[in-house]
């Protein structure tokens, strides 16, 4: 099972830190991505693109997590020759992730 079978996802930037926002569809599900997404499988899956660490917050209450990725936007959106300057495609290379 692919992560988008089960929750969306929205991306963020500052600087030169990107944030991914993963939310379940049905809270019954926030469990498994709990154990399953951490942040190591979040950095070994964005490979090279995050040069820095990744930081998972939780918001049960929500259903929710906040990668927080530094490090991430060749040095901010102002000075990076990247096409996705932004990097707003990251949250849907995450969605791609199996689950498991």
């Amino acid at each position: 099972m692919l992560l988008r079978e089960i929750a969306h996802a929205r991306t963020g930037d500052k600087g030169n830190i990107s944030n991914i926002s993963l939310i379940v569809f049905d809270q019954a599900q926030y469990e498994l991505i709990r154990k399953s997404i951490t942040a190591d499988r979040v950095k070994e899956w964005l490979g090279k693109i995050v040069k820095g660490e990744v930081h998972r917050y939780e918001l049960p209450q929500l259903g929710a997590f906040n990668f927080v990725l530094y490090d991430a936007l060749d040095g901010g959106v102002t000075s990076s020759l990247q096409l996705d300057k932004h990097r707003k495609t990251l949250s849907s290379y995450l969605l791609e992730m199996p689950i498991g």
